[in-house]
């Protein structure tokens, strides 16, 4: 449905803090890209506050000019953020000390499976996590179904599976560029099936899923090693140091760009970790990491993937920070892959 505000919404004025992304008068019926956030992070093992990134993003969002060099008129697509799920943020908040209580045993070295009222604890949190999964997944589906675009913001990185489930359901064959300081190729870390730690290891269990390309990757374990070297060319990683000698020896960024998206299939799935970036860029993301991405290197490789004819189908930003400029950052980072997917 065609939205009239939007025909005479002014994209040069004065950023609207109508409780919208980004000032836009639109609403889920007349937008083409909803946008979802998870206010999520039940299983973080380092720093808290992400749950309040899909906050931060919306409260920042209205600052932004709506310029975008890869698609000028990209808002007039249509962008809304329907109101974040207080009902998941309340049932995070009611499980984290659950699982705060698995965590530290973990660290301590305690075997969870001798320990009965810890094994309730994982089985409470894994639940939790199945329903914020599930309540994602139609969520999505509903909106795919609508014929709309679909982005999420989390959060911690273990969000965006539901929505994902949704899209194999559409897509037989797409693959998933990972931006990330961590490989998420842990099964079942610390116990919880659905660790932030594990996002990467359950989405391979998507057969939909051909081609996982993982990039910005510094801060991983010898099983995850192990897995990418024995996946047969199902994972690809290109590890921090690796693609900062090579800028060393005098390799083009662009050129690393070009054979990074060389390795996807058509369709692509962007899922964003804000600690793929250099940590100045996402301070109070849940598990910063020295080294990463600058925030144009990230958009000139989501641009190579669109200049080079394929198609982002969808993307989560997870690992937001709970700050302002973290906030910031977001902001800009979710309206380029609203404006570049599709295209």
């Amino acid at each position: 449905m065609a939205n009239p505000t939007l025909k005479t919404f002014d994209p040069s004025g004065v950023g609207l803090d109508n409780g919208n992304l980004y000032g836009l008068p639109c609403d889920y019926d007349t937008a083409g890209i909803i946008i979802f956030g998870m206010p999520w992070e039940v299983t973080v093992s380092y720093h808290q506050g992400t749950a309040q990134g899909p906050r931060r993003v919306l409260e920042a969002s209205s600052q932004l000019d709506l310029y975008d060099r890869d698609h000028p008129e990209g808002w007039r697509r249509g962008i809304f953020m329907p109101p974040i799920p207080q009902h998941l943020l309340e049932l995070n908040q009611q499980v984290r000390e659950a699982a705060n209580r698995v965590i530290q045993a973990t660290e301590a070295g305690v075997a969870i499976a001798d320990q009965p009222l810890l094994q309730d604890d994982l089985t409470l949190v894994n639940h939790a996590c199945e329903q914020m999964i599930g309540w994602l997944y139609a969520q999505a589906t509903a909106a795919l179904d609508q014929g709309k675009r679909v982005g999420v913001i989390g959060g911690d990185h273990s969000v965006p599976l539901g929505y994902l489930r949704a899209l194999a359901e559409r897509y037989p064959n797409f693959g998933v560029l990972h931006i990330d300081a961590h490989a998420d190729l842990r099964c079942a870390y610390q116990g919880f099936r659905y660790s932030h730690a594990s996002i990467m290891y359950n989405l391979l269990g998507l057969p939909q899923i051909s081609k996982l390309v993982q990039v910005g990757i510094r801060d991983l374990c010898h099983d995850e090693v192990s897995l990418i070297k024995h996946s047969e060319g199902r994972i690809v990683t290109h590890y921090d140091t690796v693609s900062k000698e090579n800028t060393y020896r005098g390799l083009p960024w662009m050129h690393q760009c070009e054979a990074i998206v060389a390795d996807l299939p058509e369709q692509v799935y962007v899922s964003f970790d804000a600690d793929g970036l250099d940590p100045k860029l996402c301070p109070n993301t849940g598990t910063p990491v020295p080294g990463g991405l600058e925030l144009e290197e990230v958009f000139c490789l989501l641009r190579q993937v669109v200049g080079s004819g394929r198609q982002i189908i969808g993307f989560d930003l997870s690992e937001v920070g709970d700050g302002e400029w973290d906030g910031n950052v977001g902001a800009r980072a979710v309206y380029k892959l609203c404006c570049l997917m599709g295209l």
